[in-house]
């Protein structure tokens, strides 16, 4: 037996109290209502698992109730009971939401068995409800970890790409955990067996990029003693990762491009063509659109590159994710050192909350293992922090140095609420709080620099912007 709350609807005292005793005995804890408004009341302030309702009352019947649960988007089940049993009173329930029917009079087993069919029924869908819950809000995706909002949607995004052959473009700061998304994406891909293989892009002399993708064959030139395989042969079967890829030269974007659309190669010295079977991922934390605008990026490769995008967001975006991601290494650098170490102090975690990050996971990697291999004892000290973090908050270092030459504070003002307006897509709630302003300071910083017009470029953030700056203000 499921033990619940239960909530009978009944006008006939009588009626009510024998139902109530009936159900008391099983366990169930039992309030009462003599009608349909009292009853709806008392879901207000306490929402039972199941509802007992009569069908006909003298003012609002057991169909209204079912009604106004439905409107109110009240997770209740409710079996009606009746003295008119039919089959049209039956139908009429069920479409209007009940999860059974019992027509009077009724055995007090049949009452048993209806209840408990019914919150068995209730227990599984509210148990299902939660598993899907959790099946879209992970704390992580392969190696990496997060429960914020803008790395849900990066799970979700990678789920769907993962299992094809795209090729995908990840943009994102420097210590996001760019190679991770990579190493994600090929462990649930159809290639997860093949070989993954990272290059560096930007770590390879000019002079010797195209060598190390390619390869190249003996006396190609000077010191090439041998023949060698590139990366692209060494990734057969599997994923090819190439890592800040806008350091790449304008020469050798053009002989990826190739790769790319015919699957093929040649080898630095070589004649023969090599068909290549590898899934490419890219990364960057340079704006590539912006460097195809300047001519530093082939448009055609950036388009081919970019098949699927996905954007990692900074750490400093998603502040939530922090106590999640420094316990996760705190036990992954203890691990790795062998030692024994105890939890996070709150104060370490304040720190770690209020710093802005600008290295990202990285720089709490660093700063989490720094803890580790000084700590005495097993015990972790604020004054084992990495100096800009072992200050106090008021005396820490602010994410942003005045430049010994001033500034122009009314074009850096301006630059910031328009940076805001395009970033939020011209929401001006979701801007403002990206800003840390309120909103009515926002709004007269907008008027002060002409940013307030209605045209569409500017935006307001949608028919229903003027209700939420009211929410908001």
């Amino acid at each position: 037996m499921v033990h619940a709350s239960i909530l009978i609807v009944e006008d006939e005292q009588a009626q009510r109290r024998l139902v109530a005793d009936i159900l008391k005995r099983d366990g169930h804890r039992v309030t009462e209502s003599a009608s349909v408004d009292e009853a709806m009341a008392m879901m207000g302030t306490s929402l039972p698992d199941l509802v007992l309702c009569d069908w006909r009352m003298p003012e609002r019947d057991g169909g209204e109730l079912l009604k106004e649960v439905e409107e109110r988007g009240l997770e209740c089940s409710v079996i009606v009971m009746t003295a008119y049993g039919s089959i049209a009173h039956a139908v009429e329930a069920v479409r209007l939401g009940a999860a059974d029917y019992l027509a009077k009079p009724f055995e007090r087993e049949a009452l048993r068995l209806a209840v408990e069919r019914v919150l068995k029924t209730r227990k599984l869908e509210v148990e299902n409800r939660r598993l899907r819950e959790q099946a879209q809000e992970k704390d992580g995706y392969g190696e990496l970890i997060g429960k914020a909002p803008s790395m849900q949607l990066l799970y979700r995004t990678m789920q769907k790409v993962a299992a094809t052959e795209a090729t995908v473009l990840i943009a994102g700061e420097s210590g996001t955990g760019k190679e991770l998304v990579a190493r994600s994406l090929h462990s649930g891909s159809n290639r997860a067996a093949g070989p993954f293989v990272a290059v560096n892009c930007a770590a390879i002399p000019e002079t010797l990029i195209e060598s190390e993708l390619f390869g190249h064959e003996k006396g190609a030139f000077t010191g090439a003693h041998r023949r060698r395989e590139g990366r692209f042969s060494e990734a057969e079967g599997g994923t090819l990762f190439l890592d800040e890829i806008a350091s790449m030269p304008l020469p050798l974007q053009s002989s990826l491009l190739r790769v790319l659309q015919e699957r093929r190669f040649t080898r630095l010295g070589g004649t023969g063509e090599i068909v290549t079977d590898v899934r490419v991922v890219a990364a960057s934390n340079r704006d590539l659109p912006q460097m195809v605008a300047d001519g530093l990026f082939r448009e055609d490769l950036y388009y081919r590159l970019n098949v699927v995008g996905l954007e990692i967001p900074p750490l400093r975006s998603r502040r939530e994710d922090v106590p999640l991601l420094a316990n996760a290494l705190l036990e992954r650098s203890a691990r790795v050192h062998g030692v024994e170490i105890g939890t996070l102090p709150v104060e370490i975690l304040r720190r770690f909350m209020e710093y802005h990050w600008p290295g990202n996971v990285r720089e709490l990697a660093n700063a989490v293992e720094r803890l580790v291999l000084l700590a005495e004892d097993g015990a972790l000290q604020v004054a084992d922090l990495p100096p800009e973090m072992a200050r106090s908050a008021h005396g820490a270092k602010a994410p942003f140095d005045l430049p010994s030459e001033g500034l122009d504070w009314e074009m850096m003002e301006g630059d910031l609420l328009r940076q805001a307006l395009e970033r939020c897509d011209n929401n001006r709630a979701a801007a403002a709080r990206l800003l840390g302003l309120g909103y009515k300071a926002f709004l007269y910083r907008l008027e002060k620099f002409g940013l307030t017009s209605d045209d569409p470029d500017m935006g307001t953030g949608g028919p229903d912007m003027g209700r939420r700056m009211k929410d908001e203000g």
